[in-house]
């Protein structure tokens, strides 16, 4: 897959909560703050800024670019722990060498949410992907990364098995699908719009539209009124 072709990570996100919200951001280009999504911007501004350091065998890159060619993504990792494996074990451990600095050491990252952990797995499909990426990446097997939910100021580690591999490849798909097809889906209301900081752009309680040519219909004057800011000066 070219370069030019390349979808968010973070647009998983958005296409396992709700397929419509996906298309009305990356197809339709429209965003919307609310608290929440502030809170969560805040978060992850702080992540990404504190400065790298290294503790003992584990060394932490912030902020680091991802890519996968295979799943067609491009995003980045808020933190990714790399873990030394010990030289007992280095010969019968698979792991990544750094440029410029000796041994072999393990991926391990961590996404950073404003909340608390979800009934979805929107979130474990969000880490696998930056898992699968660091593999294709560094050529080496990232089996694990965590989930640090700032509501409960607890970690949630995430095994990436055979099941949440299929379903990430799967969800990368089903979103370069949406994507291609140029079709945002019908606004269909549920509990959950309500925590959606684009409800006011949606509408799900109104007829199917388009959330681009109802906003483009606002705009325009109405009919007998000139636009003067289209007038020859």
């Amino acid at each position: 897959m070219d370069e030019d072709d390349l979808l968010p990570i973070s647009a998983l996100q958005h296409l396992l909560f709700c397929e419509r919200q996906a298309a009305l951001i990356h197809l339709e280009q429209l965003w919307a703050e609310n608290t929440l999504t502030v809170q969560g911007r805040h978060l992850h501004e702080r992540v990404d800024t504190a400065p790298g350091e290294s503790r003992g065998d584990v060394r932490f890159a912030r902020a680091l670019p991802l890519r996968s060619l295979r799943l067609g993504l491009v995003g980045r990792a808020d933190l990714v722990e790399l873990h030394r494996i010990s030289a007992d074990t280095e010969a019968g451990e698979p792991g990544a060498s750094l440029p410029g600095i000796p041994g072999v050491w393990r991926p391990f990252p961590v996404e950073y949410k404003r909340g608390r952990p979800k009934p979805h797995h929107a979130d474990e499909v969000q880490l696998c992907a930056q898992g699968l990426c660091l593999e294709e990446m560094l050529g080496t097997p990232v089996p694990a990364g965590a989930l640090f939910y700032g509501q409960t100021r607890r970690r949630l580690d995430v095994s990436f098995g055979d099941d949440l591999r299929r379903e990430t490849e799967e969800a990368a798909a089903r979103l370069h699908r949406l994507l291609a097809s140029g079709v945002t889906p019908k606004p269909v209301r549920e509990p959950k719009c309500d925590q959606c900081s684009l409800i006011d752009l949606c509408l799900p309680g109104a007829p199917a539209h388009s959330a681009r040519r109802f906003l483009d219909r606002l705009l325009q004057p109405a009919n007998g009124e000139r636009d003067e800011s289209q007038e020859p000066a």
